[in-house]
């Protein structure tokens, strides 16, 4: 499914989010900047932008873009030779058996990832795994606002408006339902950071955005 909608991805992220998610990765990459010096791992790195803004907010820092679509990291390709940048190598992995040794990396990120993992909980555990003693793992998410009223209006949008726009820009009204779907089953912000501190992260707190609709998690390894 990543691979069908990884020429339209850039567009229909901006067309979902009016452009606010690049803010929302900026703030992700300003979060983990100040994490210990060493490596940096972006996980599900599509193409690349979320790993290009920690490098922004890190210059010195490599940061590994780490992706199991080949089409998407194709894309992110492009748009690195693009920008003359070399610090951001990328690679095919896969978020339940990543590829590295334990404590590789100074901070671990993740955007949109986590609601599509098969076991959540096994995902986590990688990341705090591959994540020095004091390292930051951050996550950036869609969630339900929770909110009575918003709440609704958010689902009518995503559940009905979002699929259309998908299918006449994509092309793929498939993947563009699955979306909002996965969105319906993930877990709430509260119980993902009940579930980052079983697998042994440490003051895991987390932010809401955009009305509720986005939240980021940060936990220390």
């Amino acid at each position: 499914m990543f691979t069908r909608i990884a020429g339209r991805y850039d567009l229909m992220n901006s067309l979902m989010t009016g452009g606010r998610h690049h803010a929302w990765r900026r703030l992700v990459a300003a979060t983990v900047a100040g994490a210990p010096a060493g490596l940096a791992l972006d996980l599900a790195t599509g193409t690349g932008d979320l790993a290009l803004a920690v490098r922004a907010a890190a210059p010195g820092r490599t940061v590994i873009g780490a992706d199991f679509s080949e089409a998407m990291l194709r894309h992110a390709r492009v748009k690195l030779r693009a920008r003359g940048e070399r610090g951001v190598p990328l690679l095919a992995a896969d978020a339940l058996a990543l590829p590295f040794a334990d404590h590789t990396f100074a901070c671990v990120t993740s955007a949109f990832l986590l609601r599509n993992l098969a076991d959540l909980g096994a995902g986590l555990e990688e990341m705090r795994r591959v994540t020095l003693p004091g390292g930051l793992v951050a996550a950036l998410e869609i969630t339900r606002p929770g909110v009575p009223g918003w709440d609704a209006a958010f689902g009518l949008y995503f559940n009905r408006l979002v699929p259309l726009i998908g299918a006449a820009l994509a092309g793929d009204r498939a993947a563009y339902t699955y979306l909002p779907q996965s969105v319906e089953r993930f877990v709430t912000p509260r119980q993902l950071a009940q579930m980052m501190e079983k697998v042994g992260l440490r003051d895991v707190g987390y932010r809401r955005l955009a009305l509720g609709t986005i939240a980021v998690h940060v936990g220390t390894a």
